[in-house]
């Protein structure tokens, strides 16, 4: 394997696609930089968005509250009561498509479709938690307009339009009385870390971490509200802050760029489309064809290549998982040939590896914008969700390890991951308690 080694190492080294290229202490300088300019209001790819939430939330044992959640592709509904205990009763729960995931959508067939699920619970309670999984400002009355639309969702006429007061105004349309209905509106980030206060082990933890890594990517943490110099006459205290970190403006070379120049949105979310489940098979796909181009890969190997869909995370991840299984359609490219097998697997891995290490970047910079204390007996508590991190074939794996190599070892900052099962769904139930 000497030389297919050398020549796949050389071909990854040339395109800054190894976790070696990424330099964790300039990345996260870099990262920490443009937090601060989202806070302080200068001009910076981190939106840094307040949310008008802390994670002091208190909930009252039997209320329900009408829980909608906005993902990546899917649209769910629900009703949720918390128990004596805080534990979460989830009833009514359904599952539709996203509008505008396949073709274009208006504004009006946009809350159409959201409203067609929403009437059927809406005289379930007067409180409704909507996790919203797209960029949006979120104002004082809780309600938020859409910034952008990131994986790939296509309703342009939707953005700045108020989310939770046009859905309600369909709603009251349709004959509803909607006088006293109130909506709050969060990131499912924002969701996923107040998700926390129904976590036990969350009692002693020194700080909070809302971590989304699936379709697209995000985090978000508790900030000092004297730290948010964009907004005027905040109150003493804390709140919540949806980083929005997908849309941090960062590429290792030319490779990325020209993956960036595939998207929809070409100018922006960079490093969603670095790491996220939306983009990695599709980078990886773009990258096997550069490969084959600078004859990594035999001519059978070529020929299958090219024959195949595009890759998806999933059949990226599967070729790692299982490099021997002939159902795999990567497996059956390769064929017999051993020098074929080795560099697709080299090649993944690293993607992989170095989507990781970036990964761990954007945990570092939130863990220490957060200001935790440095006391292992209290760790931050992060709430990772998300299929890609669970399960893309050693993502999770080499993000602990870039997280315990730079935030530990050399910060002195301990963490403890947990995985809150329904954390959107959770935290936005939550969220509409608070109204």
């Amino acid at each position: 394997m000497g030389d297919i080694g050398a020549r796949t190492g050389k071909f990854l080294r040339k395109w800054k696609l190894t976790p070696e290229d990424v330099d964790m202490e300039v990345v996260v300088g870099k990262f920490l930089d443009e937090m601060e300019k989202g806070l302080t209001g200068e001009t910076s790819s981190l939106h840094m968005i307040p949310t008008y939430v802390d994670d002091k939330v208190t909930i009252q044992p039997g209320e329900s509250v009408i829980v909608l959640d906005a993902g990546g592709t899917n649209f769910r509904t629900c009703v949720v009561t918390f128990g004596a205990n805080m534990e979460p009763t989830i009833t009514d729960f359904q599952k539709t498509g996203m509008p505008g995931v396949k073709t274009e959508v208006s504004a009006s067939e946009f809350f159409s479709v959201l409203a067609d699920d929403v009437e059927r619970i809406i005289d379930r309670s007067d409180r409704i938690g909507f996790c919203y999984s797209y960029a949006a400002s979120i104002f004082p009355d809780h309600d938020g307009r859409t910034i952008v639309f990131s994986k790939e969702i296509k309703a342009p006429e939707v953005i700045g339009m108020p989310i939770g007061a046009s859905l309600l105004a369909e709603l009251a349309r349709r004959g509803h009385d909607v006088s006293r209905k109130r909506v709050s509106v969060i990131n499912d980030t924002v969701a996923t870390l107040l998700a926390t206060k129904a976590e036990a082990r969350s009692s002693h933890a020194s700080g909070f971490i809302g971590f989304i890594l699936g379709t697209g990517t995000n985090t978000a943490y508790i900030e000092d509200n004297s730290r948010i110099t964009k907004l005027s006459n905040l109150e003493a205290g804390s709140q919540i802050i949806n980083v929005e970190s997908g849309g941090f403006n960062f590429s290792l070379g030319e490779m990325d760029r020209k993956f960036f120049a595939t998207t929809k949105d070409p100018d922006s979310y960079h490093f969603e489309k670095l790491i996220s489940g939306a983009y990695l098979g599709a980078f990886s796909h773009q990258v096997i064809l550069q490969a084959i181009e600078e004859g990594i890969f035999s001519r059978g190997f070529a020929d299958r290549f090219v024959r195949i869909a595009p890759l998806t995370t999933t059949t990226m991840s599967n070729y790692l998982e299982e490099p021997f299984n002939a159902a795999y359609a990567l497996v059956h490219v390769v064929g017999d040939n051993d020098d074929d097998a080795f560099a697709l697997w080299r090649i993944i891995d690293s993607l992989i590896a170095r989507a990781a290490k970036l990964t761990a970047v954007n945990l570092s910079a939130t863990i220490m914008k957060a200001s935790p204390g440095k006391d292992p007996r209290r760790p931050v508590v992060i709430n990772a969700d998300g299929t890609t991190f669970y399960k893309t074939e050693n993502l999770k794996r080499y993000t602990d390890f870039y997280l315990h190599s730079f935030l530990t070892e050399r910060q002195g900052i301990s963490t403890a991951m947990v995985r809150i099962e329904d954390s959107p769904v959770i935290g936005a139930a939550i969220a509409g308690l608070s109204l």
